[in-house]
Formats: C-alpha cells, sequence, structure tokens
C-alpha cells in the first residue's frame, strides 16, 4: 500500500491523512474551529485503529483523495 492515505468520518467532522501503518494526521471541526491531531501509535489499539482505517473502512469511513482533505483544511483553516 502507498502511502499517504486519506479518509473522512461519514459525518464529515473529521478527515484523516495516515501517513503510515503507524502514524495519521486528524483534522476535526469541532464546534466551528478546526483542530489537528498528530497520532503516533505506540499502542495496540492505535494500531488497530490505523488498521481499521486502512482496510476495513466502510463502516465508519469514506476513502477520500488528496483534494478532499486539503479542501477541508482551506474551508475550515482561520483566514
Amino acid at each position: 500500500m502507498e502511502f499517504p492515505q486519506y479518509r473522512k468520518y461519514k459525518n464529515g467532522y473529521s478527515y484523516f491523512k495516515i501517513e503510515s501503518e503507524w502514524a495519521f494526521i486528524e483534522l476535526k471541526l469541532n464546534g466551528g474551529k478546526l483542530e489537528s491531531y498528530k497520532i503516533e501509535a505506540k499502542i495496540l489499539p492505535d494500531r488497530n485503529y490505523i488498521n481499521d482505517m486502512l482496510y476495513q473502512y466502510d463502516q465508519y469511513w469514506d476513502k477520500i483523495e488528496v483534494g478532499d482533505y486539503e479542501a477541508f483544511l482551506v474551508k475550515h483553516s482561520d483566514p
């Protein structure tokens, strides 16, 4: 699998840039404000979460393209 991979929650409030099987960045819209979190998987539940995003995403995530991720970032960033 090539990285990065991109996903979003089906509700559209969080977008993910999966950098590797061990790390991802989440852009989360919280009360109209964009928050960014970088997660490095150091424990099994975090690695399982990334694995689910990569291979079993149908229930919670939609697969998106880099342009979708970047558009979300631009749209919700402070001017």
